[in-house]
This record gives structure tokens, sequence and C-alpha cells, in this order.
């Protein structure tokens, strides 16, 4: 418990935590106004202006400011995984704690611990800053909030929160044993990027091989809703969300084992 809340106390005034989820909930505000202003431009057809409109009528708003969340999240996540990881190795925070005496694997346990709760933690902002501009964008609009308050809505969200946040969490846990493999944040982040990207182009060809992998994982936890991660549709319809949260947390775990795996053999030098 000591290691865990003290790695939380590092994280919550890090520039990474900070920038990481300033930037996603700045992103829903952006698109938020983006909406607002075009709200009179019809442009590629009536069903693409009511698609956009959507992202800020309620209560189907809730939906879509969960699935960019949870969609375009996972990428942020495995960055911040990578990038706090990396820091342990370069800023030698790691050795540091070894000197001291602690247990290497618990050090990085209780490391990706504080980094889930903060995960939780951010992406609940991001949620709420997308609810509030969502609301007052409907406002401007003249759409109105009736919508708000939908029970059935109200009552669906904490459920799919919480298979978000473990699938995102997934990806965090991707990034991190990566970095930690590497000793190194750029070799994390990079690697985290490219597999987001490969995931994408290689489910155009290869949709029931890459549904196993896990961004398309991520997805399927969700029912496959999250309209901006890099996952077909098709390539994840058939798989059910329980069966997609067992996978998840298979590399979850998986990925977690072999970075304490790594960190408790690893030589430490410097």
């Amino acid at each position: 418990m000591r290691l865990f809340v003290s790695a939380l106390q590092k994280l919550a005034p890090r520039m990474a935590t900070l920038f990481t989820f300033g930037l996603l909930a700045g992103m829903l505000v952006l698109i938020d106004i983006a909406v607002v202003a075009t709200r009179g431009v019809v442009e590629g057809g009536p069903s693409r202006s009511v698609n956009a409109l959507s992202l800020i009528t309620f209560p189907g708003a809730y939906d879509q400011i969960l699935s960019f969340i949870l969609g375009l999240g996972g990428l942020f996540a495995v960055t911040y995984g990578a990038a706090i990881a990396g820091s342990e190795w370069t800023w030698g925070t790691l050795k540091t704690a070894v000197v001291r005496g602690e247990s290497r694997s618990r050090y990085l346990a209780a490391t990706f611990a504080a980094i889930g709760v903060v995960l939780a933690v951010g992406l609940l902002f991001a949620a709420l800053v997308g609810v509030i501009a969502a609301a007052i964008g409907a406002t401007v609009a003249g759409i109105g909030i009736s919508g708000i308050g939908d029970r059935a809505a109200l009552e669906a969200l904490p459920a799919h929160f919480l298979r978000g946040w473990v699938a995102i969490t997934e990806t965090a846990a991707i990034g991190f044993a990566v970095a930690t493999l590497a000793r190194s944040q750029l070799a994390g982040i990079g690697a985290g990027i490219a597999l987001y990207f490969g995931e994408t182009f290689a489910g155009l060809f290869l949709p029931d091989v890459v549904k196993y992998l896990p961004f398309h994982l991520a997805t399927a936890v969700v029912g496959g809703s999250t309209g901006f991660a890099p996952v077909p549709s098709s390539a994840v319809a058939a798989m059910s969300t329980d069966t997609a949260l067992i996978l998840v947390a298979v590399w979850l775990l998986g990925s977690l084992v072999v970075a304490a795996g790594f960190g408790e053999r690893a030589e430490i030098t410097g």
C-alpha cells in the first residue's frame, strides 16, 4: 500500500498525466465546437448531418462520448503506460527503490496499479468534460438537453465505463511491458503506436486473426461500439463481450508478468 500511494503521488502532478487527459478532454470539446459551428452546413448528405448532431444530442451523446474516449483513449493509454514505465529506467527511480531494499516486481506492480487508478480518474474527467461540452453545444445549437436525464442511458453508463476502463488498462499494460523490456520511453511509445495502426491495417485482411490482438479485444469488450477504435466492426461482431473480457484479462496479466519478470532479472547499473 505504501508503494501504491507513493506511486499515485508521483503520477498525479506529472506532465504526462496532465497532457494525456487534458488533450483527450480538449479534443472532445473541439469536436463539439466543430459540430455546433457547422450545424447549418449539410455536407455529404443529410445522414452525415444527423450523425454529427448525435454527438450533442442526449441521451445518445453519452454513447458517442464514451465511444470517443474508449476508442482513441486506447492509443493514449498505451503511450501513457510506456511513458511511465520508461521513465523508471531513464530517471533511475527503479534503481533508487531497489537500493532501498524494495522488491522490484512489487514496485512495478504498485506503479502499474497507480497507472490504472489514474486512468480511471482521467477517463472520468474527460467524460465529464465531454458531457458538459455536449450539453452547452446542444443548448447553443437549439437542440435542447431534455434527454440528459434519461434513466435507461444513465443506468447503462457505469457498466459500459467499467468495461471500457478494463480494456484501456490492458492497452496501457502493453505499453508498460514493452517500455520495461526496452528500458525506454520512446521504444514503448513507438511500439504501442505501431501496434495500434498495425492492427488497423491488418484488420482489413486478417480479421479472424487480429481480432485476438489487444486493440481489437478492447473494442470487443464494449460490444464493438467504439467508433474511433482501429477495428472494423465485422472483426469483432462474432465475439461475445464476456469472451473478449476474459482475453483482455489474459493480455493484461500476461503483460504485467512479463514486465515484473524482466524487472526481477534485469541488471541495474549506473
